[in-house]
Formats: structure tokens, sequence, C-alpha cells
């Protein structure tokens, strides 16, 4: 079970679940964590104030992660790239750029070869010498040689037609700490802004690092204890300990011989924390170990772990799949009737702002445009993170003509996005008004259909996901009420469709009468598809919306 290596590396939990949890204090924003475990994956949903903002999978069959470290061999050296072909055992041979050799690319390499022919007598680095940098502007030629045996990490995994990209710097990451061998440097997170916790942190991580090795301060080690950092120090230790256990007496490559977490037990690794009121596990093993866990640190909050045992899936009971299908597709709509078009590329991927049928302030143009940008800058943030984008991203927003509203959106952007832990980049508007961003990628985008089979073609077509189509029909309806532009009109839509607005007393037209003040009739088309449906005046002309 992925939670066993879980508990392992998570021992430093209890700093995450705080006297903000542990006390009954009560945060501004609920975070709820829902765990949905089958048996080919585990799905991870993260909910603010019960909107999704993160989406993370894991199969059980994968086997190329980020962090995991092979032996490989040098399968073809090219020049003109400065850069080689690794087989680690992929279908498609690795990429490694000599500028992702790493400085100490020799004291690494000397250990490692050592360690194989079974020369290196420990895998501590106290009496290990450090070489001298290689030359960053240095050919990969003069450093590697065809069929040779080499240490690497990967960097990002296969993404589209290529194969995993790799740094042959290979460093551990903790909790706390990123544990960085043949080095002596300790480098700090610049989130972290106090002079004096900075100091603080740098000195306690001199007096207990191990000799010859380099450590990172991440964000999260902020007024952290001495014990909780020495623990996670530990941990990373002993994981080079196996390293070198897995490295002695030699390997056969392909080998990989040191696994990362798997992308599941990472994401909990990093995300749970002080702000989660609820973690819902509808597997029960999965369960029992993160009860079992919660309960040892603080056993008055056994009970934010929750075994979910309802009927319908785990997913469908908290909103989650209504959810993925709205933010999934091509066209994302937002309640006020803007809407996004979200197109993908190999090389890049561009969103267009729509203001849709979105009711405007009636002042200028430049206000209307300004308030539907501004509106949309938080989805697009949530839309990025939520489906791992990663490369270019071009965004068009709605035209203005005023430098200091557009000076004002890129910053509304970038502090939306300040809570994404993918390292990213906004630039200014171009010429043409397009925000570009970079956003780092590591993984294959989350990419979900929400397409599926029309049920009135017998699949000889794809449609919207039907789940969406009363929001939309009362998105359009909210609409033409508040224009004021037509003032009797009739929907008309499938008959199926017809019978589930009107089915009991508190049927969904009755709560449009009693919400909108006005009688709605609804009228059922046989030859209607079944997610057809359209307004019509009292001439019975269709109205467009």
């Amino acid at each position: 079970m992925f939670l066993c290596i879980y508990i392992l590396h998570v021992c430093v939990l209890h700093s995450n679940f705080d006297n903000q949890i542990f006390t009954g204090k009560r945060t501004l924003v609920n975070y709820e964590l829902i765990i949905n475990s089958t048996s080919t994956e585990v799905v991870l949903a993260l909910l603010k104030d019960k909107q999704l903002i993160e989406l993370h999978k894991e199969k059980h069959d994968n086997d190329f992660s980020v962090g995991d470290v092979y032996v490989g061999k040098v399968r073809k050296i090219i020049p003109s790239l400065n850069a080689a072909f690794i087989n680690v055992g992929y279908e498609k041979d690795a990429f490694l750029h000599y500028l992702d050799l790493g400085p100490q690319y020799r004291s690494m390499n000397g250990y490692i070869q050592k360690t194989l022919k079974g020369k290196q007598p420990s895998a501590s680095l106290a009496s290990s010498k450090i070489e001298a940098d290689i030359d960053k502007h240095g050919k990969i030629k003069d450093i590697l040689s065809s069929s040779q045996l080499i240490a690497v990490q990967i960097a990002k995994e296969p993404i589209s037609s290529k194969g995993p990209r790799l740094t042959a710097e290979v460093t551990l990451a903790g909790r706390f700490v990123v544990l960085v061998p043949f080095s002596n440097k300790i480098s700090i997170s610049q989130k972290i802004k106090d002079p004096e916790e900075r100091d603080r942190l740098k000195r306690l991580l001199s007096s207990i690092r191990p000799k010859n090795f380099g450590v990172i301060i991440r964000t999260v080690a902020q007024n952290k204890k001495v014990a909780e950092l020495d623990q996670d120090l530990r941990d990373l230790v002993s994981k080079w300990d196996k390293l070198y256990n897995n490295l002695k007496g030699g390997v056969t490559p392909p080998k990989k011989v040191l696994g990362e977490l798997n992308r599941t037990s990472t994401v909990l690794r990093d995300m749970l924390s002080s702000k989660f009121t609820n973690i819902h596990v509808n597997d029960e093993a999965v369960y029992d170990e993160i009860r079992d866990y919660v309960k040892t640190i603080s056993p008055e909050k056994e009970s934010i772990v929750k075994h979910y045992k309802g009927k319908d899936g785990i997913f469908e009971q908290f909103g989650i799949n209504k959810q993925i299908k709205a933010s999934f597709g091509k066209k994302v709509s937002l309640p006020s009737g803007a809407y996004l078009i979200i197109e993908h590329t190999e090389a890049m991927h561009v969103i267009d702002v729509n203001s849709g049928n979105r009711k405007s302030t009636g002042q200028s143009q430049e206000h209307n445009a300004r308030e539907t940008n501004m509106e949309v800058v938080n989805e697009i943030a949530r839309i990025l993170r939520l489906r791992d984008m990663g490369g270019i991203i071009a965004i068009d927003f709605i035209d203005m003509h005023e430098k200091v509203n557009n000076k004002n959106l890129v910053e509304a952007l970038r502090n939306a996005m300040k809570e994404d832990r993918a390292k990213h980049n906004v630039a200014p508007p171009s010429k043409f008004g397009v925000v570009e961003l970079t956003r780092q990628r590591v993984r294959p985008e989350t990419d979900i259909k929400t397409a599926e089979t029309c049920p009135s073609c017998n699949g000889s077509g794809e449609v919207q996901a039907s789940i969406l189509l009363i929001d939309e029909i009362e998105n359009n309806l909210r609409y033409l009420i508040e224009s004021g532009k037509h003032k009797d009109f009739e929907l008309h839509v499938h008959p199926f469709v017809e019978s589930y607005l009107k089915k009991g007393i508190k049927s969904l037209s009755r709560q449009w009468w009693l919400k909108y003040k006005k009688k709605i009739t609804v009228r059922g088309i046989t030859k209607f598809q079944f997610l057809e449906y359209q307004f019509v005046n009292n001439s019975n002309e269709k109205i467009q919306l």
C-alpha cells in the first residue's frame, strides 16, 4: 500500500496538524481532501470551500515518476545538442542535457562507480573528496562516452511522444528540506522573508547536516522545531543509505535503484496541513492507516478522517464529478454567463475570454471589459492548477485600452496564482493585448474527456456532458429575464427533460417561478434530441441567445 510508504515519510506531519486544528480553532477557509481509491488508481481531490482546486491521479502501473533514481546506460551522444540519450528502460531513450549533469558530476560519478565496483566502504560522504565543478560551458562529449553507466534522476515524466527528461544531479526531497550530495551549501526558500527566521534555520541546519551534504530549506520549514527538521533530515539520509545498498556490488542497467514516493504519497506529503478540516476516504485500508496516524498525534481530532460508506461513489456524493465535467471541457462556463474557451496544442495552450451573456452594468465598454476580465482571473488560476497545465499559456482577455487596467489585470493574475506550487512566470500584455505566462511542466497534463455518447443517436456523435444541461438552461433563463427583452416565452425541451423539470411539488420549474417571480412554461418536443432545447417567443420563433 502506498500509505505504508507515506507513513514513513510524513512522520513530521504533527507539525502541520498544529494548534490551529487541534485546539479547535476554526479556519476562515474550509479545505477538504477526498480520496477515491480503486483497483487501478488513486485519485485525490482537494476542495476549497467545496470548490475543486486540485486533482491528482496516480495509476498503480506508473513506473517513471519524478524523483526516481536509475542506473542507465549512455545510448548516444549528440554533440550538436550538447546532450545524450540514456537508456533507463523506457520505450524511448531519456534525454540528458549537459547543463543537467550538475556542477559536481565528477564527484557523484566517482562515488557511484566505486560503489558499483564494491570499493566504496560506506554510504557516508564524510571521507569523499569533492572534485572541482565541471565547466558550465563545457561539452558533453568530453564528460560522457557511449555505453557508460550513469546514475540519473527523473526530472520530467514522459510527456506525449517524448521520453523522460533526466538530471545527473541527484537530490532527495523531504517534507521540510532537500538533501544535496557533494555540497556544503545551505540554501533557503526565498518565500521565507523574516531575516531572523532565515538566520535561525541556517544555523540549525548547519549544526545537524552530515558532512558533504548540502541542504535546501523548503518554505514549510518556517517556524518548525529542531526535532522536526532533524527527523526529516534523518529520513533523507536513510534514503541515501538505501540508494548506496542498492548500488553496492553492481547492477545490470537499466535499473531503478531508488523510488521516490509515488505521486499520491508525494501529494499527501506536500499538501496535508493544518488547513484541512475533513479527510474523506472510500477505501477501508487507507482510512485505517490515516486515522491511526492522526490518532497517535492528537486523539481528539481522529474524527477529521472519515470512512465513506455511501452507495453512491465518493466523488458523486461530494459533487466532484460534476465539477470535473464543468472544468475539463473545451468550454468552461462561469455563473455570471461569461465563459472560457481552452485550446490545447503540442507547443502551447490558448485561453480565450468571452463575456457571453454576462449582464453588463450599462457603463462604458472599457468598464464592462474590466469587470469580466477581473472576474475570470481566479477561475483561470484555478483551471491551470486543476488541470496541471504547463508550458506556454497565452490568455486572450477582452481588449482594454487603458494601461492602468491592463496593469491591474496582470497583478490580479499574479496574486491569484500565488497558491500555485508549480513555478510560473506571468508576462505583461503584448501589444495585441495577450497575456503570456509559463508554468512548470514535469508531468503529463491531467486530461479528462467531458464528452459522452449521445443517447439519442446511439453513439454516432458526441455532445456536451448532460450533467451540465440544467445549469446551462438556468443561466440562459436568468439572462432572458434580467435583460427584459422578452416578456413572454416558453422553454422547449426533450420530453424526458420536461418530466425531470416538472417532477414533484418542489420541481425545478416551480423553483424557477418562486425565484424569478415569473411562470415558465416548459413544453416537451418529441423531435428534439435528448440534450436539445430552445426558448421561443409568442410567435413560436426561436430566441437567439
